[in-house]
């Protein structure tokens, strides 16, 4: 099921913020199918009608929720790129962004994770820039044919992939930027990006890493 998308106004608008935090606050607690939309709406302090004015039911809450987290990381990776001309590099930065996020924010990537069963299509807004990014590299004919068509939806698999591991084996800066790097270099092999340029991105995106890690520490 989806979430009802409709014009809203500024007090639907601050309903929907209350359930949507509520949410993440219920979500780092347990998995949707283990909360009751009562304690839903008793957290975020609205009617239970209010729910339901929102959302067709928990599944598409919960999706609501973590594509909520979901805008704020592809935000965050937009911020990243914003300068990086170079469509693999931007790649990397965003698979490096989303591994920083794991192990900056473990729960909020866990509720994330959870729920984009819906986001995985290739024409998904969510995915505009990693599409922008796969499009730019095949039509400069850096990636092999069939990333047309499925480097969209093996980029985001690879990077979903990369921050469950981090999510479950919680590794220090050192093994994070050296998961990253191997990562790298099997997922740009494969997308058909030549393996000595495959190593220098990794290599440079497994420094920043290391880098930001080492900031967020001191």
């Amino acid at each position: 099921m989806t979430t009802v998308f409709s014009p809203i106004s500024p007090r639907a608008a601050r309903t929907r913020s209350a359930l949507l935090a509520a949410g993440l606050e219920l979500l780092a607690e347990r998995p949707v199918d283990a909360i009751a939309i009562d304690e839903v709406v008793a957290r975020a302090g609205v009617a239970k009608g209010s729910f339901f004015n929102h959302f067709t039911d928990k599944s598409g809450f919960a999706g609501a929720v973590a594509q909520h987290v979901r805008l704020a990381l592809e935000q965050r990776v937009g911020a990243t790129n914003a300068n990086e001309g170079d469509p693999v590099m931007r790649l990397a930065g965003g698979m490096r962004v989303g591994m920083e996020f794991a192990l900056e924010d473990r729960v909020r990537a866990i509720i994330m994770l959870r729920g984009l069963q819906e986001t995985t299509g290739i024409d998904h807004e969510l995915n505009r820039g990693v599409r922008a990014d796969i499009d730019a590299a095949v039509a400069a004919g850096r990636l092999r044919p069939e990333a047309a068509t499925s480097g969209v939806r093996y980029w985001l698999g690879l990077c979903h992939v990369a921050m469950l591991n981090i999510i479950e084996r919680q590794p220090g800066p050192v093994a994070a930027a050296e998961r990253l790097h191997d990562m790298l270099v099997l997922g740009l092999c494969g997308l058909g990006i030549d393996e000595a340029r495959a190593r220098e991105v990794a290599a440079a995106s497994a420094a920043r890493l290391r880098s930001a890690s080492a900031r967020e520490q001191d």
